[in-house]
């Protein structure tokens, strides 16, 4: 009789361990994180005696990170979707048009290092025109340009937060998918082509952190040098995204870009916005 209730406690210790082991939360690999922002600005003259040109402006812009871990392996994804338009009386121009994805994969090598491997591309969504001129003409298509980029490396991750991914064999497909602008050998391509292939290096850090309580800064820096044509000539990308949060929904928005690509213009081009409006995170 003793054995026997032996036995019966053993089986209820097994079984409420297995209960305790269903009841465990799963391990969770996925990190996903990002915001959703639309910022306004508006400006109305009556009888200004100063002059002034009414106007609006929209822009939108989707920021999200899809971080995976498990065992040895990470994988980082990006994706920037932003949109704008302003209207200055009675002429509407674009004023953001941006699609960007990166992804790198990486195994653990060492504490913080991992052989990677990454992709991106980038391009916009809708026409691009200069204005400058009358007639305006046509500067950018979808897909005219698009910029793809892939390559092996190895990756520094501190954090998801905080990492640099080196790719000294890196291939660079420049895109001109449309017959006006690849004719005039816009962007770098011959007159008539619509690619270009470049070999080289690419550096690409990313660092975000918080200034201030309710002030975040988000910073993306791309590198590259073609070891093919002039390899002295580095491509620089650099964004600077700042969400300053005023409560749960609203925020003031800043975003600065800064790009060098002697193919496309041999002139430092920048391009910055900032605006108040409305902001999710998720």
């Amino acid at each position: 009789m003793k054995m026997k209730k032996i036995m019966i406690l053993i089986v209820l210790f097994a079984l409420s361990n297995l209960q305790a082991q269903d009841q465990k939360e799963p391990v969770k690999n996925w990190n996903n994180s990002g915001n959703i922002s639309i910022m306004f600005n508006q400006a109305s003259f009556d009888n200004w005696i100063k002059g002034g040109e009414n106007s609006l402006a929209l822009n939108g812009l989707i920021n999200y990170n899809f971080n995976y871990k498990k065992n040895k392996s990470v994988w980082d994804t990006k994706l920037i979707l932003a949109y704008g338009l302003s209207r200055i009386d009675d002429q509407t121009k674009k004023t953001d048009d941006r699609f960007e994805i990166n992804s790198t994969y990486g195994k653990q090598a060492s504490k913080l290092w991992y052989y990677s491997f990454f992709g991106n591309l980038k391009t916009q969504m809708t026409d691009g025109y200069d204005y400058s001129v009358s007639p305006k003409i046509t500067t950018s298509k979808l897909f005219a340009p698009a910029y793809l980029s892939f390559g092996p490396g190895m990756l520094w991750k501190k954090s998801d937060n905080l990492k640099v991914n080196f790719a000294p064999a890196t291939s660079k497909m420049t895109l001109v998918m449309d017959d006006d602008l690849s004719a005039a050998g816009a962007y770098g391509v011959d007159p008539g082509k619509n690619f270009r292939y470049e070999l080289g290096m690419a550096i690409n850090g990313y660092y975000k952190f918080n200034l201030m309580k309710n002030i975040s800064m988000e910073n993306i820096l791309g590198l590259y040098s073609n070891y093919l044509d002039h390899p002295e000539n580095i491509d620089v990308d650099y964004q600077m995204n700042m969400v300053m949060t005023i409560n749960k929904y609203i925020s003031a928005n800043l975003g600065l870009n800064l790009l060098y690509d002697d193919n496309a213009l041999q002139d430092l081009q920048v391009k910055e916005v900032f605006g108040l409006g409305f902001n999710a995170k998720f």
